[in-house]
């Protein structure tokens, strides 16, 4: 990794001196108190430092990620301030999140993802965000031509499992999807035979209630379906940014609407937690499908449902209760980069 150390040299202007009288009717001369603290500024100046650091961007269905390949590193180079600050889209890099491919501390494993959401936050898991971190490591790592290739990741959603086809598709084991509402997390009522959460009546404020159901994908998610038509966008930013922060949700929550548009496909827009609006998320995709079934709003999923996102469609498989939800989808890198982290620390003389 390159680094570059830029040294400034602060230049201190010329004081001004105030006159005055001591107690005996001396003439005195002395620092004003704002010269004061000029000088004592100088004498402790600020150390500013530009570090570099090379990083890929891809997405997923638009849902977009800054990669950095730490594969050799037994934690992320960067922290979730600097990750933040990178990921925004007028003064950074731009992206939904900023994913991280390092060792894992576990065995076992091939490596670790650490993801920060563009506020800074981390999540346990990211659907999109998994396909293109293994996308991302197959071409960091020249094993394009050995196609395909499934890796184990340690997560913080526990052992997720995405294999890279000859055809560029990722489907990805997602894992088996949890149900209980005191592990979601959520503190709704369960009504579901085995301690779910499903069709719950929320209050959202200003006299508007929504069904919520509620599922974890190692993450938690909430699910609405919309009976004659998709959500308008105006509706789905406030109801989204209401139901993300619920107090009913102790972690916060992603948050899915859904129609129905057969029993083969539902279209979907998403509210996530930690970046908002976004064109796409894997885990809401799973949670939406899973969400579905056990609604009564489509017979099946074993054969596949396809979901329409505003950046596209993702394939899921879920055979039912009891087993492991799929998820079949693209990664696409749009280009490799240089990035740099300002930073700017005082110190003492």
């Amino acid at each position: 990794m390159k680094s570059a150390i830029l040294l400034l040299l602060y230049i201190s202007t010329a004081a001004s001196f105030r006159t005055g009288f001591g107690l005996a009717g001396q003439k005195s001369h002395g620092l004003s108190a704002s010269s004061s603290r000029m000088q004592h500024a100088a004498r402790t100046p600020a150390l500013h430092a530009e570090r570099t650091f090379p990083f890929s961007k891809y997405h997923g269905l638009g849902n977009d990620f800054v990669l950095v390949n730490d594969l050799d590193k037994d934690a992320p180079s960067l922290t979730s301030e600097e990750s933040a600050k990178i990921c925004d889209r007028n003064f950074g890099v731009g992206g939904d999140g900023l994913i991280f491919a390092h060792k894992s501390k576990k065995d076992g494993y091939d490596f670790k993802m650490t993801i920060y959401n563009s506020d800074g936050t981390e999540p346990e898991m990211c659907g999109n965000g998994i396909r293109a971190l293994a996308q991302f490591v197959v071409d960091e790592t020249g094993l394009g031509d050995k196609l395909p290739v499934t890796f184990n990741i340690d997560t913080l959603a526990g052992p997720i499992l995405p294999q890279v086809n000859e055809d560029r598709s990722i489907r990805v084991d997602m894992g088996y999807p949890i149900f209980t509402a005191a592990e979601i997390p959520t503190t709704l009522s369960a009504n579901y035979e085995d301690g779910g959460v499903v069709e719950q009546t929320v209050d959202v404020g200003g006299g508007k209630t929504v069904k919520v159901s509620c599922v974890s994908m190692g993450n938690p998610h909430c699910v609405i379906f919309n009976e004659d038509k998709l959500i308008d966008d105006e509706e789905f930013n406030v109801v989204g940014a209401a139901l993300e922060s619920h107090d009913v949700f102790p972690a916060n929550t992603n948050v899915e609407f859904v129609y129905v548009d057969s029993p083969s496909h539902l279209t979907m827009k998403v509210f996530e937690r930690g970046a908002g609006p976004t064109l796409a998320c894997g885990t809401g995709a799973c949670a939406l499908v899973v969400s579905a079934v056990r609604a009564g709003k489509i017979p099946s999923a074993k054969d596949g449902i396809t979901v329409t996102l505003p950046g596209g469609d993702l394939i899921i498989h879920w055979a039912g209760e009891g087993e492991k939800v799929y998820m079949t989808g693209p990664a696409v890198m749009a280009f490799k980069g240089e990035g740099v982290v300002d930073l700017v620390k005082r110190g003492s003389k």
